[in-house]
């Protein structure tokens, strides 16, 4: 992993440098001397390799940077700010989607070609087409602003979290159920369910004993990127309830040439990525038997 998110951070430390524009394009007209100062503290005056050095004898330290939009604050104060938020709406958004998308998934294959197969792959690939900006102002106007049942934006109560944990879940559903559905539809016709049948188990117990644990699979695989994806924040959803998320950050740090918080946002993406996949693959063995032997 430390080479890895070496290579990383280098990608990322040269990609946003060699993007037009710099970190004060958009600042009112300075004097020039004050523009030289600007680009010595934050060591911009330098060559890129050395910026580059710099910038790893901070990370050592656990040190991300300053903030060059954001003054008087770092890295690691937005990132502790802004953390716990989308982690809180990526936890419950990603329960969501794998508390529906799998039991959704496994009904339609277990009943394939039934109505409850038609009816819910109707509704899984509904909520794959409808996207999250599309979603989120629907439930705005139905569930906040008519009906109002839920408050439409900020953090504050528990209640204030509804509306964009189902936006972002829903979507999320949709894909978890299809890839159930196909999984449990490639592990169905296996030889070792046939020799289950052919052995007298019931039908309860060959679904969920042996198919399922196989039949997730897919579902395994996509969870690490997914839940990844999901903590480090979403802008859509974040933008559209106006919640003090990484996801905002992340877009708005892009557009404003913010170079060390678009290089710590991908770090912590990056990070995230690595040890998901890596609970994935550990998964992989206790639910795959063959893993184990071959």
């Amino acid at each position: 992993m430390v080479p890895l998110l070496l290579g990383i951070s280098l990608a990322a430390f040269a990609l946003i440098r060699l993007a037009p524009g710099g970190p004060f394009d958009r600042e009112r007209q300075v004097p020039p001397e004050i523009e030289r100062q600007l680009n010595a503290k934050y060591h911009l005056d330098q060559p890129v390799w050395r910026q580059y050095l710099i910038y790893l004898g901070g990370l050592t330290r656990g040190d991300l940077g300053p903030s060059m939009r954001y003054r008087n604050h770092t890295v690691n104060d937005i990132l502790a700010a802004g953390l716990p938020v989308s982690l809180t709406i990526g936890l419950l958004a990603f329960g969501l989607a794998v508390g529906l998308g799998v039991p959704l998934g496994f009904v339609t294959a277990i009943r394939r070609g039934r109505w409850p197969d038609q009816w819910g792959s109707l509704a899984a690939l509904t909520a794959i087409c409808v996207p999250t900006f599309v979603a989120g102002p629907v439930l705005v106007m139905v569930l906040g602003v008519k009906l109002r049942w839920f408050p439409v934006a900020l953090w504050g109560s528990p209640w204030h979290l509804v509306l964009p944990v189902v936006t972002l879940g829903l979507y999320f559903a949709g894909r978890v159920a299809r890839l159930m559905r196909e999984g449990m539809l490639k592990t169905l016709p296996a030889e070792f369910i046939v020799t289950a049948r052919a052995k007298g188990l019931s039908e309860g117990r060959i679904f969920w004993r042996h198919a399922f644990r196989l039949g997730v699979l897919p579902v395994v695989s996509y969870a690490g990127p997914l839940l990844a994806d999901l903590l480090t924040g979403s802008f859509v959803v974040e933008n559209l309830f106006q919640l003090p998320g990484l996801g905002v950050f992340m877009v708005n740090s892009s557009l404003n040439r913010d170079y060390t918080m678009v290089v710590g946002l991908v770090l912590l993406y990056a990070v995230m990525l690595l040890v998901l996949n890596l609970i994935v693959d550990v998964a992989y063995v206790w639910l795959d038997p063959r893993v184990r032997h071959e």
